[in-house]
Formats: structure tokens, sequence, C-alpha cells
């Protein structure tokens, strides 16, 4: 395991100046109490203290933080999570809904006092009066998970004692967080770092298709398969086995899943014989299990053996001071100049949502360094401050100028066009004409550059032509 003095791309320095000049920290969770005060459970009592990896659930299920007898109360009911100062209580689809203070709720923000009932318990939450309760990381990466937000540091703490532990872990979040980063960090910080690290997306290989990723097939076991072929959890053996968005598993694969996750062997499609296994398995996904538990469509069996370890990456609009730090990092990953993206950029990037978290803000810094004012076309800040800041060289202005007069479909293609025949050119001309490091540099496969490159070639001869 590293000892957490590496600051990859970025020197020491470099990070010390930005946690002193650029970084504004959240401020830690205040800690919270949950106690039972009618039911059954009265006087059990739960510590809301923001040391979870993930948001407390109540109810009856063996996987709730806070597990209550009442009958009258859904499996799982509502979940907790403390933000800031306060605490966020979210109604799972209960059957008897979740009252708080007497009003019938979907979500509500507490900050301490109040009442909440469900089925027939109800509990108080309460404000505690001690600090110092949380702990977080002085590290500012885990692997090549980078951030030195609060929400982040918070996590690396827990992500330690998983890598060197074999439990199953969950990760969680909005698409675009870097579960997949996170888990291969998991894998490399642990002692099964020197073993494969294995990735099935349940999202890429079709459903009917999925079966055989996952557990291999033997020769001659359907029309085809003229040689035997090792599913992902064989190929996983003796290291680690990220099963991402499995929350688009079928169900039916689920409990095989369950299976071989618990027995440690699977049999190939068309075999007779089990094999034994020594795999790690860790999911992902960005769907909300407990409502798809409760809607029926994933395996409450599968959910609890994958919650031994439950952690949601926070999206990027969360991470308070990690923007600047991940511009520099991107920065110097795809080679480009920092100096070259102006303050009111950074600003209009620091205050934007990013839906599409960090991997759009790479894909979006990516698009800035290769094409400059041209990207503005496409930037966050939308069409309107796009228009008021193009700045660019006459043929581009043509170019964006004859676009809006066109119809929609028809002004994309042409603004797309020119952007994929300037960022080719850029990224070639970054990397001598060499094709493979251009590709690496775009985040794309080698094949899909040169495809992209043949159409830019494409449309330049029938442009000359």
């Amino acid at each position: 395991m590293s000892s957490g003095n590496h600051y990859g791309p970025l020197s020491r320095d470099e990070v010390t100046a930005l946690l002193q000049h650029r970084f504004d920290p959240s401020p830690l969770p205040e800690p919270f109490r949950i106690t039972v005060t009618a039911g059954d459970d009265a006087g059990k009592a739960y510590a809301l203290d923001g040391s979870q990896p993930y948001r407390v659930l109540v109810g009856t299920a063996e996987a709730c933080g806070l597990r209550l007898s009442d009958r009258t109360v859904s499996r799982r009911h509502v979940a907790l999570d403390p933000v800031g100062r306060r605490v966020r209580a979210t109604d799972l689809g209960s059957t008897n809904g979740t009252r708080v203070n007497g009003l019938l709720i979907t979500e509500a923000f507490l900050e301490g006092g109040e009442v909440i009932t469900v089925g027939s318990t109800t509990f108080r939450v309460d404000l505690e009066n001690r600090r110092g309760q949380v702990q977080v990381s002085h590290r500012t990466h885990f692997g090549n998970l980078i951030g030195v937000s609060t929400e982040m540091r918070r996590l690396y703490p827990l992500c330690e004692r998983l890598a060197q532990s074999d439990v199953p872990v969950l990760l969680e979040g909005e698409a675009g967080t870097g579960k997949e980063l996170m888990a291969e960090a998991i894998h490399l910080e642990g002692p099964r770092g020197q073993g494969p690290f294995v990735v099935l997306d349940c999202t890429s290989v079709p459903p009917n298709l999925l079966e055989l990723e996952l557990f291999g097939h033997e020769a001659g076991a359907f029309v085809g398969a003229h040689a035997a072929r090792a599913g992902v959890f064989e190929q996983a053996n003796g290291g680690t086995l990220l099963i991402d968005e499995i929350g688009d598993l079928d169900p039916a694969l689920q409990l095989k899943v369950l299976s071989a996750i618990e027995r440690q062997e699977v049999c190939p499609i068309g075999g007779n014989l089990m094999r034994r296994l020594n795999v790690r398995v860790i999911a992902s996904t960005r769907r909300d299990l407990d409502r798809e538990v409760q809607a029926g469509r994933f395996s409450e069996q599968l959910l609890h053996r994958l919650s031994a370890a439950r952690v949601e990456l926070p999206p990027l609009r969360a991470r308070r001071g990690d923007l600047p730090l991940l511009v520099r990092h991107f920065c110097r990953e795809l080679q480009g100049d920092e100096g070259n993206l102006s303050p009111d950029l950074l600003r209009a990037w620091e205050e934007y949502a990013w839906p599409g978290n960090v991997r759009e803000l790479r894909n979006t810094l990516a698009r800035h360094l290769a094409l400059g004012e041209l990207a503005q076309i496409a930037t966050v800040s939308g069409p309107e401050a796009a228009q008021a800041q193009f700045a660019a060289s006459g043929d581009e202005r043509d170019v964006f100028e004859r676009a809006l007069e066109l119809p929609l479909g028809e002004a994309r293609q042409e603004v797309v066009a020119e952007f994929e025949r300037r960022y080719v050119e850029r990224m070639l001309e970054r990397h001598g004409g060499n094709v493979t490091r251009a590709a690496e540099s775009a985040g794309v496969a080698r094949r899909y550059f040169q495809i992209l490159k043949a159409r830019v070639a494409r449309k330049q001869s029938d442009a000359q032509g």
C-alpha cells in the first residue's frame, strides 16, 4: 500500500499552493443522534456524524443501519445522511410514508429537534454538542482519483481500509464521478494489486450475451463455440472483478452473480463441473438500488451481500475546491497549457453544475485545449455567452456565422465538422503525427481516432472537389 505522499502529476508545492489560495472546503458535517422514542424499539439509538461511507437506512431489512422490528415499517423505509449542518431525510418509496413533525415528506432537511414517524415507530433527530469526531484524510488523491475537498477526503480513510480487506464493495454515484478509478485504486493499493483487474460494463454488452461474458463457455456449447472461453469471473481469478453498472443486470443473472460471489465458483455454459475461484468483487451503479429493490427490479440478497462496504462518490458540484486541482491535473495529462484558459472561463466552470461530473470536465477541457476560442461554440456557458465571447480568426468566425443561418441539424453538422478537423489537426501536431499517442491524449481508442482522421480527410477532399 502506498504511503499517501505521492502527488501524481502535481508536485507537492503545486498542491500546497492550491490548498492555500484556491481551496475553500465544505464544512464538516455536524454530529447528530437518532433516538427511537416510541414503538417496539424504543431506546434504540444511532450516531449520525458524517463518518459513514453512505447514508444510513432506516427499516426492517438486515442492510439497514437503524434496523427496526416494527412490521408496519417498510424494509427500506427512509434514508438519513448528514449534509453540512443539516440531515437530509429521503423517503424510499415506503408503503406508509414518512412524516416529519406530522407532515408527509418525500425529502426534507432537518436541523435537529424534529420528530420522524415511520409506521408505528417514532424517533427524534438531535444535534449533539460535540466536535472533532469526524476525521478526514490529509491525502490529495487515492490512486488516480484526485480531490482535496472535504467530501473526498472523508472517503480516503475508508478506502484505505477497504483496500486491505477482501469484502465485496458497492460503489454508487452519478455517471462520471470516478467509480471505476476508485475500484481500480482499491485493487491496486491492496494485497491483490499484482493480480488481474477485470472490468465488465453491463451496459456495453447485449443482455443475451451477458451470461457468456460473466461465466464463459465450453467448446461446442452452442453453434460457433469452436473453442472454450473464460468469463470475467475466471479472468479475474487471483485479482479483482469490477461489475460496472450492476443495476442494469437482468434479475435472473443477479442471482447467478450472487451465487458466484458467495460460493467462489462458476460453471461455464455447456460445462458440467464447477471451477473454484479466488476473486474479489467490486460493483458500481448510477442507480438508487434501494429504490430498485423496493420496485422488485434488483435482488435484495445481492444488495445485502454487496453492502458489506458501501461507498457513494459525491458529484463534482458538491466537491467544493476540487475543480482547480482537476483542471491543473488534466492540463498536465493532456499536455495543455493552463494559461490558455481565461479567468472568466474558469469562474464559469466553477459555477457550473457539471451533470456529467469529472468526465464532462475532462472532455470540456480537452476541447478547449485543442480548439481554443472555437470551443466556445459548445461551452458550458451557453450559446449566448459563446456568441459574445467568440473571437477567433476570420475563417473560424465565418464557419460560426454561417452555421447560425442554417437549420439546426445542418448547423450542428457544420460546427461539429470544423471542430473535428481542428481537433484532429491539433492532436496530430502536438504528437508529431503519431496516431497512437494522439488517440491516447484524446482519450479515445486508436481505431476510433483513425476513423475520425479519415472522416476529416474525406470531408476536406469533398470540399476541394
